[in-house]
C-alpha cells in the first residue's frame, strides 16, 4: 500500500492560449480546449455505509479515514480488468465512475451491462446484461432484472437470460415505458419498480389522435418526410394509460383511471408495502390536481388522498417521498403556501403537518438519516441565488444548516447521516470542495481549485439586484465588464437573455453563473448582462405566476428595468444596446425589440417561439391557457403581428429540425417580414433540432458574434 498525506488538495486547470486571450473554441462547449476553463471538482464519496471517503484520480482509487489525513491507495483499472477477464467479460478502456453500494461493494455501468464489484473477494458478484439497441434502462439489482426499451417496446431481462417483451406491438403510435406528457411535471422515467421488485408500472402512451407533424429530412437523394407527434395548443392531446406487469404471473393490468383521458398522469410511486399506487393527476387546465390511490393488483381507483387547486396553475414535480418505518407517512412536497416546501402526510392522506415553512424554497430532497429522525434538504433560505443544505427535524421542523460558506453547495450526505461532502462555488471562487459533520461544523478542506483561467483576463464579474417596476420585487442581475475597462469610455452592450420558466441565469456561483462566451465578449470590449425576470424559478408562486395568460409582458417589463440601470451608467452606451437569446431566450428577444424598437440596436434569436398557438400542450396551456380561452394573451404575445415594429437588426436563427419549436415559428415570422418589406437577417442549421450542439456549435456562435461585431 502506498500512503499519502493531503492537508489539502491545490488543483490548477488553466491552459493559456499564447497571447493570453481567450478563442471561441476555447469557451463554447465542443471545442478542443472547452473543458480546460471548467472548475473540475474532486471525484469524492463515502464508501458505502463505512466510515470512509472513496477518492477516484483518473485510472485509481484511493480511501480516506473520516478522522485522518492519510490518504491510501486501494485499487488501479488493471487490477479491476484482472478481475473482469477472470470472469470472461471485457476490459475496460478507462476507469469508470463508481457507485459504492456498501463498504465492501461498488457498481458502475458500460455499454454492456451493469456490474457489481466485491472488492474484498475480487469477484463480479453480479452482471446484468444491456441491450445495444435498449434505452432507458431500470435496473431492479434485488431480482437482477433490468427493464429497457426499443422503439417502441418496453422489455425486461434478468441476468444473461433472453429478454422477454412485456407490452408493445401496437402501432407506430402507441409507445411504452418512456416519459410521456413530454417531460414536463418532472416526468423523467417511464418506467416504475415495485419495491420488492414483484412488479414494474409503465406508461403506455396512445399518438393516434394526436396531428402529425413534418420534420424533413434533407441528406436523401429526394427529401423525405420524417413526421412527429406534436400536441398544440388548444389540439387533441395523447392519452396516457399506466400498466403493472407481474413478474411472476407475467400477467398485466391497467390501472383503471377513468375519464377524461386528456388528464395528466404524473409523479407515479408504490407504496412501500407494494399493494398499492399513487397518481398526482392533473387536469387539462393544470389548475387542479388530485393524489389518486389504485390497488396495483385489481388497478380499481381506491380513494382520493388530497387536491389542490390554484387560480394559475399547480404543477406536481415529486412523487410521495414515504418515511421509513412511518406506518405510511409521506412526504409531499408543494408551492400551495406560496413557495415550495415539505408536508407530511398520513398514508390516508389527512395532513399531518408542514415541515418546511417561510418565504424561501425547498429545491431539493437529500434523503433521511439512519434512525429517520431527520430529513436533508438543498434550498434557498439563505438568499434565492444560493443553495445551501440543512438537515430538518421530522418532529418538530427545527433546520440545521450544513454547509458555511455564501455561495452554490452541491452536497453528499453519509449513509447514517451524520457527515456531509460539500463542493461549492461563489462569484470569486472556483470551486472548494469540504468535509462537514451535519452539525455545520467544517472537518476539513479536501480539494481547492484555483482560478482556470489563470493568466487570462476575463473581466470583472458583479452581481447586482434591481427592482421590479412597482418595487414588490428584486430582480436578480450580473453585469460583465469589458477587460482593461476605463469608466472614461463608452461600451456596447450585449444582453443575453432566456427570462423563461424553470430557469435561473444569475447565482451566487463562479463568475455569478457567467457563460464561456459572454466573459469572450467582454475580452472583446463588450458589457456583458443578464438579468432574471419575472416568471423564472425559486422566488415563490407570486413571482413565477405574474406571466400567467401574459407571456411577453411582466417578463420585458423587468428587462427594461436592467435597461434603465444599464443608462444610467457613464460608460454604458445607450446607442449601442444587442440583445441575444434561444428558444423562450429568442421569443424575449423578439419580444424587447418589437416593444422598444427604440432601444435595441441588434438583435439575435435562435429558435424563437413567435406565436404560442404552434406551442405544445403541456407547456403552453400551463402559462397561456388555450388560444380559445385567452384569445386576448395570444394576440398580444403573436410575434407576427409585430414585424412592422422592429427597427434594429435582427439575426433569425433556427434547427431546421426542431422538435421543440418547431420550424414553422420562425418561417411564419419570415413570412410577414417579407409580406410588409421589413429586412431581417435568417440562418437556418440543417439537421439540427432545438439546439445547435457539437463542433456544428461553434459555427454558430461565430455567426452570432460577427453579428455583433459587424453591426453593434
Amino acid at each position: 500500500m502506498m500512503n499519502r498525506i493531503y492537508l489539502f488538495l491545490l488543483v490548477v486547470l488553466s491552459t493559456t492560449t499564447m497571447n493570453g486571450q481567450l478563442t471561441i473554441e476555447d469557451v463554447i462547449h465542443g471545442g478542443k480546449t472547452f473543458y480546460n476553463y471548467y472548475p473540475r471538482a474532486l471525484n469524492v464519496s463515502f464508501k458505502g455505509d463505512a466510515n470512509q471517503l472513496v477518492i477516484q484520480r483518473q485510472d485509481s482509487v484511493f480511501v480516506q479515514s473520516l478522522k485522518s489525513y492519510v490518504e491510501s491507495f486501494v485499487f488501479d483499472v488493471k487490477w479491476l480488468n484482472d478481475i473482469l477477464e477472470k470472469a470472461n467479460y471485457n476490459k475496460l478502456s478507462r476507469m469508470p465512475r463508481l457507485k459504492w453500494d456498501s463498504a465492501t461493494e461498488f457498481s458502475f455501468v458500460r455499454k454492456d451491462g451493469f456490474y457489481t464489484i466485491n472488492q474484498s473477494s475480487g469477484e463480479v458478484v453480479q452482471y446484468v446484461g444491456r441491450d445495444a439497441d435498449g434505452a432507458n434502462f431500470d435496473l431492479n439489482k434485488d431480482i437482477e432484472t433490468v427493464a429497457y426499451t426499443i422503439g417502441n417496446n418496453l422489455y425486461l431481462k434478468k441476468a444473461n437470460d433472453e429478454a422477454v417483451m412485456i407490452a408493445g406491438d401496437e402501432g407506430s403510435d402507441v409507445i411504452f415505458g418512456h416519459t410521456v406528457h413530454r417531460n414536463e411535471f418532472g416526468i423523467n422515467k417511464g418506467t416504475f419498480w415495485s419495491p420488492d421488485g414483484s412488479a414494474i408500472a409503465f406508461y403506455r402512451e396512445d399518438n393516434s389522435m394526436v396531428s402529425n407533424y413534418p420534420l424533413v429530412n434533407v441528406e436523401e437523394r429526394v427529401a423525405t418526410v420524417e413526421n412527429i407527434k406534436y400536441p398544440m395548443a388548444g389540439m387533441d392531446s395523447h392519452q396516457v394509460k399506466i400498466g403493472v406487469y407481474n413478474v411472476t404471473s407475467k400477467e398485466t393490468t391497467y390501472l383503471n383511471t377513468g375519464e377524461p383521458n386528456d388528464r395528466f398522469f404524473t409523479n407515479v410511486c408504490w407504496t412501500p408495502d407494494n399493494k398499492f399506487i399513487l397518481i398526482a393527476e392533473l387536469n387539462r387546465g393544470q389548475n387542479h390536481m388530485q393524489l389518486k390511490k389504485y390497488d396495483a393488483e385489481s388497478g380499481e381507483y381506491v380513494s382520493t388522498l388530497f387536491e389542490e387547486k390554484d387560480e394559475c396553475w399547480t404543477e406536481p414535480q415529486n412523487p410521495a417521498l414515504f418515511i421509513p418505518g412511518k406506518n405510511g407517512d409521506f412526504i409531499w412536497q408543494s408551492q400551495k403556501d406560496g413557495f415550495n416546501h415539505l408536508y407530511i402526510y398520513s398514508a390516508d392522506g389527512q395532513l399531518k403537518k408542514q415541515l418546511t415553512s417561510g418565504n424561501w424554497e425547498v429545491t431539493k430532497v437529500m434523503g433521511f438519516d439512519k434512525s429517520n429522525k431527520y430529513i436533508f434538504i438543498e434550498s434557498t433560505k439563505e438568499e434565492a441565488i444560493e443553495r445551501h443544505a440543512y438537515k430538518v427535524s421530522l418532529a418538530s421542523g427545527k433546520t440545521t444548516r450544513v454547509t458555511n460558506e455564501a455561495g452554490v453547495h452541491s452536497v453528499k450526505i453519509s449513509s447514517d447521516g451524520r457527515y456531509a461532502l460539500t463542493t461549492f462555488s461563489s462569484l470569486n471562487v472556483p470551486s472548494v470542495t469540504n468535509l462537514n459533520d451535519t452539525r455545520g461544523r467544517k472537518i476539513r478542506t479536501l480539494q481547492v481549485v484555483e482560478n482556470p483561467y489563470n493568466g487570462i483576463e476575463t473581466g470583472k464579474v458583479e452581481l447586482l439586484k434591481l427592482k421590479t417596476k412597482d418595487g414588490q420585487f428584486d430582480l436578480n442581475a450580473r453585469m460583465v465588464l469589458p477587460v482593461n475597462f476605463d469608466e472614461t469610455k463608452k461600451y456596447p452592450v450585449i444582453v443575453y437573455v432566456y427570462g423563461g420558466p424553470h430557469s435561473q441565469m444569475v447565482q451566487n456561483r463562479w463568475l455569478g453563473g457567467a457563460r464561456g462566451w459572454q466573459l469572450f465578449m467582454a475580452q472583446k470590449g463588450y458589457i456583458a448582462f443578464t438579468l432574471d425576470n419575472r416568471g423564472t424559478a425559486y422566488r415563490g408562486k407570486d413571482f413565477e405566476q405574474a406571466i400567467h395568460r401574459q407571456l411577453g409582458q411582466p417578463e420585458v417589463e423587468d428587462q427594461m428595468q436592467g435597461i434603465e440601470y444599464l443608462k444610467s451608467l457613464p460608460y454604458v452606451d445607450a446607442e449601442r444596446i444587442g440583445v441575444h437569446g434561444w428558444s423562450y431566450g429568442g421569443f424575449m428577444t423578439i419580444s424587447m425589440m418589437t416593444q422598444h424598437p427604440d432601444v435595441f440596436k441588434v438583435g439575435a434569436a435562435g429558435g424563437p417561439v413567435i406565436d404560442w398557438k404552434y406551442y405544445e400542450i403541456m407547456y403552453g396551456e400551463r402559462y397561456m391557457d388555450t388560444p380559445e380561452e385567452n384569445p386576448k394573451g395570444y394576440a398580444q404575445a403573436n410575434l407576427n403581428t409585430k414585424v412592422t415594429d422592429l427597427k434594429g437588426r435582427l439575426l433569425v436563427i433556427h434547427g431546421a429540425i426542431d422538435p421543440v419549436v418547431v420550424w414553422q415559428h420562425s418561417l411564419t415570422f419570415a413570412r410577414e417580414c417579407v409580406k410588409n418589406r421589413v429586412q431581417i437577417d435568417y440562418f437556418a442549421y440543417p439537421r439540427h433540432e432545438h439546439n445547435v450542439r457539437g463542433k456544428d456549435r461553434i459555427h454558430l456562435m461565430e455567426k452570432v458574434t460577427r453579428y455583433f461585431d459587424d453591426f453593434l
